[in-house]
């Protein structure tokens, strides 16, 4: 078998395979699937790997996780009372399943349990106000009474106060760094009391400490988690928008908390309100609507064509993100799933196609520096899907791919 069956765990080999090549350099989670389903599994994945890449690299090596690096990772996390959950672990979160960027493997700290229940992500400034604090406790208690569970980001301010007010209930926090390298330092505490009676989730390397880029793939995954998004306090430069803006790719609820026009920390949220979210102002807001309704269309906040330069965000608390060989990230967006691996036994994997000189000529010049869905992509070229699938796996191993929301890939020109 290549992979678990839903509601199955990983072999011990299979996890080991499926570290390394998430592990391996340029290697995301849609380049991870692409690989799985390609190759049938992540030991032939990793096989085929050197060949695909220099054939694709042109003689340019990629990385590959060493097998004892993995082994090492696999010791220290259990010492640490950590384990790894895939796609179709009864333990990895099920909404999670359903974004078009799931990590392919999570590490987890404390209750698993509380992954299998629903859960609200609460977010907002750093550096909050009074009132602001007040209110995001005041509608995590809420949510716990209604059985929610508070999913945030451990950050100061807002994320802080949701974990708290709800660490006899369960919450779940989700690390930008690896379960080794909780930040804040200054919430180590909390990171002890959120493992008693919660959940502590990251995709990162044990090790890993969190770099500027890490913050809004950590992002994707608080909404992912999550049925519905509450921003309580942001700034139009903040990065809880972002979080906002994943929630709304992956077709969940947004809402804001309206505040005042003199405060810039009201900027971002009431900004989210004009823009169509739903108006929080009591915690029932939330509740009744979770009840009542199914999922927001995908994408039906932030109109783009308005949105001004000024409005992305910015990441200063830390440096910028250098993958140095080791792990990189692709931009999240909506398409179907279809995560991660064949659930089946396989007894012979199908051929993958490789991509003639040809098709790769052909689907570079169709590609440029603005998105393209890749299912038009697909159409306009004329080719199997599957080749061209191909062509862009070698051009994400290339570091040339650029992947966007919706399904869209466009090239990286230098």
């Amino acid at each position: 078998m290549s992979g678990p069956a839903s509601g199955a765990r990983l072999s011990d080999e299979q996890l080991v395979d499926w570290l390394r090549l998430i592990r391996s350099e340029n290697v995301g989670p849609r380049t991870f699937r692409q690989l799985i389903n390609r190759y049938g599994g992540a030991g032939a994945a990793l096989e085929a790997l050197p060949g695909l890449a220099a054939k694709s690299l042109r003689g340019r090596t990629i990385r590959i996780a060493p097998r004892d690096e993995i082994l090492r990772e696999i010791e220290r996390a259990a010492a640490m009372g950590v384990r790894f959950v895939a796609t179709g672990d009864p333990d990895y979160p099920p909404l999670l399943c359903e974004i078009p960027d799931a990590p392919p493997i999570l590490s987890i700290r404390g209750v698993a349990r509380t992954a299998r229940r629903d859960g609200v992500a609460l977010v907002g400034s750093r550096n909050a106000s009074a009132a602001g604090l007040a209110f995001a406790e005041r509608i995590a208690r809420s949510l716990a009474r209604s059985d929610y569970v508070a999913v945030s980001g451990l950050a100061r301010g807002i994320d802080a106060v949701a974990h708290r007010a709800t660490l006899e209930t369960g919450t779940i926090a989700v690390l930008a760094g690896g379960q080794a390298r909780p930040y804040p330092s200054e919430h180590e505490r909390l990171v002890a009391e959120i493992a008693k009676h919660g959940l502590l989730v990251s995709e990162m390397p044990l090790e890993w400490e969190p770099r500027g880029r890490d913050f809004p793939r950590r992002n994707r995954i608080i909404s992912g988690i999550s049925r519905a998004t509450v921003v309580v306090e942001a700034a139009r430069r903040s990065g809880s928008l972002i979080t906002a803006r994943f929630a709304n790719e992956q077709g969940r609820e947004v809402f804001a908390v309206p505040g005042s026009p003199l405060d810039p920390r009201a900027e971002g949220t009431n900004d989210l309100l004009r823009q169509g979210a739903t108006l929080c102002a009591r915690p029932e807001d939330v509740i009744d609507a979770l009840a009542a309704g199914g999922p927001r269309p995908a994408g039906s906040l932030f109109d783009d064509a308005d949105r001004s330069p000024d409005d992305e965000p910015l990441f200063d608390e830390l440096d910028i993100f250098s993958a140095q060989g080791a792990f990189a990230f692709e931009e999240s967006g909506p398409k179907p799933t279809e995560y991660p691996e064949p659930t089946a036994a396989r007894e012979t994997p199908p051929a993958p196609v490789e991509p003639c000189a040809d098709a790769r000529e052909l689907v570079m010049s169709l590609l440029g520096p603005a998105p393209v869905a890749v299912d038009e992509l697909i159409r306009i070229a004329g080719l199997p899907a599957r080749e061209v699938q191909g062509v862009l796996v070698e051009l994400d191993l290339d570091g040339r791919l650029e992947r966007h929301g919706a399904n869209s890939v466009s090239l990286i020109t230098t």
